[in-house]
């Protein structure tokens, strides 16, 4: 089994949280109480991460947030993966796929340079594209499957000969694929009508549920339809509604503290709702 499996079974045990803390981070949108710092994004994810650690299963790093930045954004990713605690999975939301050996390249970065546990995939261009990261049997390699977006209409809900939607056949794909446990499957949130049936049918895959807070989708419905029957193997990100708490529009922070008190006051909140179903 993954030992990064494991390590994210025991912290959603000893929890009975799901929360994974999407660290979107984008300069326009930071709290005015950051303006000061000579690297506002890097204080801002350590102070994300203070106020949820105690929470969280998982952090996510969308990694465009970053590379719009250059060498100042990828280093402050790699700042911002040293301070994220060990216990806690960590997770290149990357979505990277290619040939053979530039997926190699890719998973050495991601999983080699920068030490993530876990990272996002693209399907598509099949299984030579992706076995360089199914390779690394100790992470998590999460492929797209039926993602939250209304653009999963226009490919993975498609009905393909067979007369099941394509994302039908992802699924049995990275089943065949995982190894020692490895394999899992982005499906959003917003998807609560089939996502207990995609449990159903890969029982065995590690589930990454977007979608929950700005998008719309359903916190309990993700969080009792998408755990496995140990009630694990999943975890549900949170970005936007959590790390951009209301305050934030009005730029109403009195300081750093008073930031962290109430990211730390909606990750508890959020994490009650998922302990009524775990």
């Amino acid at each position: 089994m993954s030992s990064v499996r494991d390590k994210a079974n025991s912290r959603i045990s000893a929890l009975k949280s799901l929360l994974c803390v999407g660290l979107d981070s984008d300069p326009e949108k930071i709290p005015q109480v950051f303006s000061g710092y000579h690297n506002p994004v890097l204080e801002f994810n350590r102070s994300v991460i203070r106020a949820t650690s105690d929470l969280a299963i998982a952090y996510k790093l969308n990694t465009a947030f970053y590379e719009a930045r250059g060498i100042a954004g990828l280093q402050d990713m790699e700042h911002t993966l040293r301070t994220i605690p060990e216990v806690c999975m960590t997770i290149a939301d990357a979505k990277r796929a290619d040939i053979g050996n530039t997926s190699k390249m890719y998973a050495q970065a991601f999983f080699d340079h920068w030490s993530f546990d876990a990272i996002t995939v693209a399907p598509y261009m099949g299984f030579d594209s992706l076995e360089p990261f199914f390779a690394y049997k100790n992470k998590l390699v999460f492929v797209l499957c039926l993602t939250s977006n209304e653009g999963s209409a226009d490919f993975e809900e498609q009905e393909m000969k067979n007369g099941a939607p394509l994302y039908r056949s992802v699924l049995d794909k990275v089943g065949l694929w995982s190894r020692n446990g490895n394999g899992g499957v982005v499906v959003g949130a917003t998807k609560s009508n089939v996502l207990g049936q995609i449990r159903h049918e890969a029982p065995d895959l590690f589930m990454l549920i977007p979608g929950v807070g700005a998008q719309g989708g359903s916190l309990q419905d993700a969080a009792n339809l998408g755990v496995d029957e140990q009630r694990q193997s999943a975890v549900i990100n949170v970005s936007r509604a959590l790390i951009y708490p209301a305050p934030v529009v009005a730029g109403t922070f009195t300081s750093v503290d008073d930031y962290e008190r109430t990211v730390a006051a909606e990750a508890s909140k959020i994490c009650n709702e998922m302990a009524r179903v775990l």
